[in-house]
């Protein structure tokens, strides 16, 4: 197979992916498994995009996920998961991460072996440190391939060639499931995730991005670029009558995001 996309796929992932006759995806519509999906699809792999639904994603992440599938020419298949059921997720233990992304990636290993894929790939690249993803424990124990990750090719590359290739979430900011805004420890309640996705909604509706509301006995706790303190404190106002409705107090944290 002759790799005609180098421009927007680097020789050491064509070489991967021709490997690899059919497969899985383990979609989530972020940089990393967009790029994979396109990746996959221009080298001639029969790729089929799975994409887990539980209250842990946010409803414009499912539908970022719906449109940019769409772009490459897919019809994304939707997996709901009742994901609070699980004790050892709900509970919210220092292993959360594990055991969430243990129970996402079985349910589409079940899903994808009576379509008649065996062969399962997530979007783990190479700047993705183990140490601070214990979910990627999970996918090693399952036999999950990460073709970015064995690639050698860091999240600053897959934007790069993202851009590239002109698909839209080329410059999406990172952005990790509601439950990493809950205190470890904290037991998770959907009515819990509910306050936070509406609080940072109002905040992506005045024009924020790649920012977090935490969540610490019922105080919510702001975390943003430097770049953007000002443009809350103008805010300040609309913000705390906002977010009164919701939490008992407001606060934000002086450290930033990085």
């Amino acid at each position: 197979m002759k790799n005609d996309n180098y421009k927007t796929i680097p020789k050491e992932l064509f070489d991967i992916l021709k490997e690899i006759p059919k497969a899985a995806l383990a979609y989530s519509g972020g940089v990393d498994s967009n790029y994979l999906l396109y990746a996959a699809k221009n080298c001639g792999v029969d790729i089929k995009p799975y994409y887990i639904k539980s209250d842990f994603q946010p409803e414009f992440e499912l539908k970022d996920a719906i449109e940019y599938a769409k772009q490459l020419g897919f019809d994304l298949r939707i997996i709901p998961l009742d994901i609070l059921k699980f004790k050892e997720v709900y509970s919210n233990s220092k292993k959360r991460c594990y055991h969430c992304k243990r129970n996402i990636l079985s349910k589409i290993l079940e899903e994808a072996n009576m379509d008649g894929y065996e062969i399962l790939l997530d979007g783990n690249n190479a700047s993705d440190m183990e140490s601070d993803r214990p979910g990627m424990t999970a996918g090693k124990e399952l036999n999950i391939i990460s073709p970015l990750r064995i690639g050698n090719l860091t999240k600053d590359l897959i934007r790069y060639y993202s851009k590239k290739a002109n698909l839209p979430s080329w410059n999406k900011p990172a952005y990790s499931c509601l439950a990493t805004r809950i205190t470890t420890d904290t037991k998770i309640e959907k009515s819990l995730l509910i306050k936070v996705e509406k609080a940072e909604n109002f905040l992506f509706d005045l024009g924020f991005d790649d920012f977090r509301v935490r969540v610490l006995n019922g105080e919510a706790k702001i975390q943003l670029k430097e770049d953007q303190i000002f443009k809350l404190i103008k805010n300040r106002k609309r913000i705390l009558d906002n977010f009164s409705n919701i939490f008992k107090s407001t606060n934000l944290d002086l450290k930033t995001r990085d």
